[in-house]
């Protein structure tokens, strides 16, 4: 696991190592272990090591045998040492153990079809010499990040925005066209970003660059997340049990590394289960990791703690505070490079530095949810949809009334006007209103309507749609995976990435090995989604490694408690810097409509807290990046008097 950066002058000048090093320099995070270069003509190819297999002969950017094709890459190959035979039978000469080598002899050998081959995590570039190409990488979920910049003359790559910003050819801009969508959802799902020419590589694709009088720059898919229109007859057992052996399978090859490696343990179905396979497949003590705050019904420590005791694992804990999280998150922002989308960000960052003190790769439990229907809002969902369809039949006017009663009604407790909002009576009857605007979005267009200081043409559901409606003609629950799996996970995944990798720790995450995730796309929808129950066939198929009350128990999906903390007198100085106006939001928003909005939640009249935290972090990711003002917020948001 590593870092990567480097660049290439299409039009032949030569390379300048020192921007190189400054792009891997600052993130060595990423990679403390190590550092290596290769800068030869117009290519500069930088390297972070963080060791994990093969610890003595793994440095890169590293050759074939003739030193004309090289590679820097970030992840892990868990199928290398399956490939590797393959590949030495076809005369190619081994240097090294690493899965790095087995790369580059594949690409060789099988040219752009060589990742097809592989199972795991990964982004790499590999540089042709004798053909003048590039060729970039990333795996099939997005487990890990790839970005790029290329403006005809320039191409810049880096597996984080900030190392492309060391390049003096590329600058800091906001791309604020994308503001509707990053209001409403905390984020971008296209390839775009919010800074202005710098874009991602989508998951499961591949770039590649090839110079000459006009360069040519093509990107290929090479693998989509499956999304069935019909669904094989099986009884359930059959079912069942192919869940519990594909998981094991998939755990199991995710135990290859030659470093100390734990699990972080949230007290829910998905990491228990991973953390009660892993010590029956160790040989050693397992170890785990959790992380929880003194605000009990926040914290699920009391659950992680059950799971480690019953299956014996070597346990670990931490708590964080209102000042710790407040405190770290400007820091944070810096090393996700774009806003912080969920509050949860910060607390695995906490559970990464406390599992960096003892082991070097952890498992998680990541994308189980997206997988097999294990959030409320699916169910949810289809209910409102059917009762939509009744619904239809009082007049328009009268649901308009009743859906603005909802709303504002000083009739009706904040509690009860929540609750409501998120049923028919509160919603249009399109799926922007009835499943983005009611689970997903701190701001919906109507709302940013009000917010915002200008006018924007973007739609902000616009992503999610098109690949809802790529989809069609599968049913309803399989729409709802793959658009999920398509935007919001790949979302969830660089948070995985940005925040365990700002402690220099590697995540795994096995549920989103390809074959794996292939399998769960096959599973019918109700093996998935059974009556009030999501995840039916992965919970059957784990009854037996983990406390059923673990397993049936309301799922609590990492939450802090942010809504208590806005609500104390410490958070005034947070509002205050909302108000700021030296910041982002000056620039962009409405300071009446932003005044009423604290000034309700304040007064408990709207849970504001989903908005504020998207505000809070635009507002930060501004003067980390845009403003110049980064050093004045770098210690933290909270007054040295609170934190005293």
């Amino acid at each position: 696991m590593c870092g990567i950066a480097g660049f290439l002058n299409t039009d032949g000048s030569p390379a300048d190592e020192r921007i190189v090093r400054r792009m891997t320099d600052i993130i060595a995070h990423r990679g403390p272990d190590a550092s290596g270069f290769y800068v030869c003509g117009e290519v500069a190819l930088g390297h972070r090591r963080l060791s994990i297999i093969d610890l003595v002969t793994g440095g890169q950017p590293m050759s074939n045998e003739n030193d004309a094709v090289w590679i820097t890459y970030n992840g892990e190959i868990f199928n290398h040492a399956d490939i590797r035979p393959q590949l030495e039978a076809a005369g190619h000469r081994y240097k090294s153990h690493s899965d790095t080598e087995t790369v580059i002899h594949a690409f060789e050998q099988w040219g752009d079809q060589s990742v097809t081959r592989y199972r795991g995590m990964f982004s790499y570039v590999i540089w042709d010499q004798n053909k003048r190409q590039l060729f970039c990488v990333r795996d099939r979920l997005g487990i890990k990040p790839f970005y790029y910049f290329w403006d005809g003359r320039l191409f810049a790559f880096a597996s984080e925005i900030k190392a492309l910003l060391q390049h003096p050819g590329i600058s800091a801009r906001f791309h604020d066209a994308l503001l509707p969508e990053y209001l409403a959802f905390g984020y971008t799902s296209g390839d775009e970003t919010l800074f202005a020419g710098i874009r991602k590589l989508g998951p499961g694709h591949t770039l590649t660059l090839t110079c000459g009088p006009a360069p040519a720059l093509e990107i290929k898919q090479y693998w989509e997340a499956p999304c069935p229109t019909s669904f094989e007859d099986r009884p359930d057992h059959e079912w069942i049990a192919e869940c519990r052996s594909r998981l094991e399978q998939v755990v199991r090859m995710r135990l290859m590394s030659d470093v100390p490696l734990g699990m972080f343990l949230s007290g829910g179905v998905d990491s228990s289960a991973i953390a009660a396979i892993i010590k029956r497949q160790a040989d050693g003590p397992v170890k785990t990791f959790s992380v929880g705050y003194s605000e009990s019904r926040f914290s699920e420590l009391s659950e992680a703690r059950q799971v480690a005791q019953q299956i014996g694992t070597d346990h670990h804990e931490v708590l964080v505070s209102m000042e710790d999280f407040f405190n770290a998150l400007p820091r944070l922002v810096w090393h996700e490079d774009e806003p912080i989308t969920w509050p949860s960000s910060v607390s695995l960052y906490f559970v990464s530095k406390l599992a960096r003190q003892q082991v070097t790769v952890v498992l998680t439990g990541e994308g189980s949810d997206e997988l097999f229907a294990g959030y409320g809002r699916y169910r949810f969902y289809q209910l409102n949809a059917q009762w939509m369809r009744a619904y239809r039949a009082v007049p328009a006017g009268v649901r308009l009334s009743i859906q603005n009663a909802v709303a504002d009604s000083p009739l009706l407790s904040a509690t009860l006007r929540r609750k409501l909002g998120h049923t028919v009576l509160g919603r249009g009857a399109n799926i922007e209103s009835l499943y983005l605007n009611n689970f997903y979005c701190a701001f919906g267009l109507e709302e940013q309507h009000k917010l915002l200081s200008r006018n924007f043409s973007q739609n902000p559901y616009a992503s999610f749609l098109d690949r809802w409606n790529s989809v069609a003609s599968s049913p309803t629950l399989p729409r709802l995976i793959f658009a999920d799996q398509k935007t919001y996970l790949v979302e969830l995944l660089m948070k995985q990435d940005q925040m365990s990798m700002a402690t220099s720790i590697e995540s795994r995450v096995p549920f989103l090995d390809h074959q794996f995730v292939e399998f769960a796309a096959s599973v019918p929808p109700h093996m998935k989604l059974r009556g009030k129950q999501g995840k039916y066939i992965l919970k059957k198929a784990v009854e037996d490694l983990i406390p059923r009350d673990i397993i049936y128990r309301k799922k609590m999906g990492f939450p802090t408690p942010i809504t208590a903390w806005l609500l104390r007198p410490e958070a005034s100085s947070l509002r205050d810097y909302l108000r700021d106006p030296d910041g982002i939001l000056a620039t962009y928003t409405e300071a009446a409509y932003l005044n009423d909005l604290l000034d309700k939640h304040v007064r408990g009249v709207h849970d504001a807290t989903d908005r504020i935290w998207r505000l809070l972090n635009l507002q930060l990711w501004g003067d980390m990046y845009l403003t110049g003002r980064c050093e004045q917020f770098w210690e933290g948001l909270l007054p040295a008097a609170v934190t005293a």
